[in-house]
């Protein structure tokens, strides 16, 4: 009887696959906030209504920038994230595929949000939002209570550095590279 209870909690705790194999893997979620994790996916539409995925830049190192249009410090910010895209986007990294940006806007107009886009020149192509504002899904999975913030991830999707601004976004994006 005592086997037949062990026996039990271990597939309730750790997960059953039927047929020829048996898996015990533990069932935990392996994704989360802080640095070392990895990155929840997101996937909300661009400017052009296409959705598109944070997952899809995977071998990348990634620059995660939650911002708005209305926002005077992002706008301030954008001029930085405007001269780190322009320098890492074509840099050689150790174990990565190249840098990319990518936007998550807590606008809640499609029309502000795109004359920022355009206004700050901000040329990569990931700009996301849900136009919800602060009532958007992905600021309160990503616990977002003040913007400018952003996540830089390796190629991997974990989370290397939080809210980096300024040169030091520059100073920890440049350990990586091996050839600007």
């Amino acid at each position: 009887m005592k086997a037949l209870i062990i026996l039990s909690t271990l597939f309730i705790c750790f997960g059953f696959k039927s047929g020829n194999q048996t898996s015990i893997r533990p069932m935990v979620d392996t994704t989360g906030l802080n640095v070392g994790d990895k990155i929840p996916n997101i996937n909300l539409p661009s400017p052009d209504g296409k959705n598109l995925k944070l997952y899809k830049l995977k071998g990348k190192y990634v620059l995660v920038d939650f911002w708005a249009s209305w926002c005077r410090p992002c706008r301030k910010e954008n001029s930085n994230l405007v001269a780190a895209y322009r320098k890492y986007k074509g840099a050689k990294f150790k174990d990565g595929k190249g840098f990319e940006i990518y936007s998550v806007s807590l606008d809640k107009t499609a029309d502000s949000w795109k004359k920022a886009i355009e206004a700050d020149d901000l040329t990569w192509k990931y700009h996301v939002s849900d136009l919800k504002g602060w009532k958007s899904d992905v600021a309160a999975q990503f616990k977002i209570r003040s913007i400018p913030s952003n996540i830089l991830i390796g190629p991997d999707l974990k989370i290397i550095a939080i809210n980096i601004r300024g040169d030091e976004l520059h100073e920890v994006i440049d350990s990586y590279v091996t050839a600007l």
